[in-house]
């Protein structure tokens, strides 16, 4: 695995980490009891905490990426392994 590739992969994974990390732990402002500040949505969290998620995120992704890590470079699963996908024979 070249490093352009593990990063590409990284890069993947923490993205969407993130975005399932969003919406964990969100209030509005009403459910804070808050006053909502003019000109925000209904929606509009009032302490999203982006800090804490990015973290968690980093650490959750760095978990995932050494477990694929590992399989892709220790061959756990190589492709004639999957059943879905095509046999062909190799040209000589």
């Amino acid at each position: 695995m070249t490093l352009g590739f593990a990063a590409a992969i990284y890069f993947i994974i923490w993205w969407l980490v993130l975005f399932a990390m969003l919406p964990i732990g969100v209030r509005t402002s009403e459910e804070a009891g808050e006053t909502r500040a003019p000109g925000s949505a209904e929606s509009a969290p009032h302490r999203p905490n982006l800090l804490p998620k990015m973290v968690a995120t980093t650490v959750i992704a760095s978990v995932i990426f050494a477990g694929i890590y590992a399989v892709i470079v220790h061959r756990v699963i190589a492709l004639d392994d999957i059943p879905f996908f095509p046999r062909y024979e190799k040209v000589q």
